[in-house]
């Protein structure tokens, strides 16, 4: 089968698009035919090995995973011993290891049925940035209806999907974002949407999602109620040790001392949030928007376009 691969960490030019051997699924894994694969953050992350002090968790001097992706959609293609919920030609989406291929091989647990009413594309582009916005605004930020919520990067993969939820969650939303998303922010439902090249923040608010990462913690704690929330996500700051880390992890530090709760958005595969997303999406109340896809051969085009151009939703592989 052909898939994007890596044997050294490095920009985009160290990937391939190479003939490599399809996997066979294990005991309770699921092999895969990929239809589309989502393309997020965690992808150049693991290509560039950055920050540095994952690299124990990555692989120190190369990627453990030498297939890139992680988001899929597709077609059941075989099944290990022990799957129940799943049998060849069921139609999936979810997280699996190298799915920026024509065959990924993952875990039972971590797919889903794939909602009729959506396409391959659509779904592949939810479950990584659909499972840290719920983690960020439902676990880690404790939403409540009525709340005054602030999502700062709200055109973005995961502030668009985190605009949604709000919504749905009955909380007043204002979305932060540049000139050429007003629009789109407005369209996704958000109450209010700041222009932050216009606009200065004022608050307060509730709850405070940041998927950006430019404003300092101080900043950010003044814009919030005296007992209010904040979940910090993206942000590319720090350095090579600690690139989007560092600001994170100056918020643990410093929460036992303060009022507000301070919190570091940390985001893995859950099964149960993987179900609640679906049942979302076939619902019609949460839906990504694609801003471009791309052939798997010109995966690296897509990473270099989702860190340069700053997509307005989500960018997506789609495979023939």
């Amino acid at each position: 089968m052909k898939a994007i691969t890596q044997s050294a960490y490095g920009t985009t030019d160290a990937l391939s698009y190479a003939e490599v051997p399809t996997p066979v699924p294990g005991k309770g894994e699921v092999l895969v035919r990929v239809q589309a694969a989502g393309v997020d953050p965690s992808v150049w992350h693991i290509m560039t090995g950055l920050p540095l002090v994952a690299r124990p968790a990555l692989g120190l001097r190369a990627p453990r995973i030498k297939i890139r992706g992680w988001d899929v959609a597709g077609v059941v293609e075989s099944v290990g011993p022990g799957v129940t919920r799943f049998q060849p030609g069921d139609e999936v989406f979810g997280t699996v290891p190298g799915s920026f291929a024509e065959f990924a091989c993952g875990a039972e647990k971590n797919l889903h049925v794939k909602p009729k009413n959506i396409d391959f594309a659509t779904a592949a582009a939810i479950p990584t940035s659909g499972m840290t916005a719920v983690a960020g605004l439902r676990d880690s930020g404790q939403i409540r209806a009525g709340q005054r919520v602030l999502i700062i990067g709200a055109g973005g993969g995961v502030g668009h999907l985190a605009v949604q939820l709000a919504k749905h969650y009955g909380t007043e939303v204002t979305g932060v974002c540049s000139t050429g998303k007003v629009d789109f922010v407005k369209w996704l439902g958000a109450d209010h949407v700041i222009d932050y090249t216009r606009e200065t923040l004022t608050g307060p608010y509730d709850l405070i999602l940041d998927m950006a990462g430019n404003r300092t913690l101080p900043d950010l704690r003044r814009l919030l109620t005296p007992s209010g929330t904040l979940v910090l996500g993206g942000g590319e700051n720090g350095g090579r040790w600690m690139a989007g880390t560092d600001r994170s992890l100056r918020a643990v530090l410093l929460n036992p001392f303060v009022r507000h709760r301070l919190r570091a958005l940390l985001s893995l595969a859950d099964p149960e949030i993987l179900t609640a997303l679906a049942e979302l999406a076939a619902a019609g109340t949460v839906l990504p928007r694609l801003d471009r896809t791309f052939a798997l051969p010109d995966a690296a085009a897509a990473i270099d376009y989702l860190a340069e151009s700053h997509p307005a939703g989500k960018v997506v592989l789609t495979v023939a």
